[in-house]
């Protein structure tokens, strides 16, 4: 269970603040998230806080 960021990306990094297991970092050329340590936010909120605030929709399931 993660989440990953497709090549729509546009590297704004809201995400980044909003990982509870800071599993998002700045890659090349767009962010990516860490499958091993991304948990989609379960046990922190409701959904996964960075598909919230990505402004493009480019956080998807893995």
């Amino acid at each position: 269970m993660a989440m990953k960021i497709t090549d729509e990306c546009i590297s704004c990094g809201a995400c980044v603040p909003e990982c509870p297991t800071n599993s998002i970092s700045e890659g090349t050329p767009v962010y990516v998230i860490d499958a091993k340590t991304c948990v989609e936010c379960v046990g922190h909120a409701d959904s996964p806080q960075c598909v919230a605030v990505c402004p493009n929709e480019s956080i998807v399931k893995a």
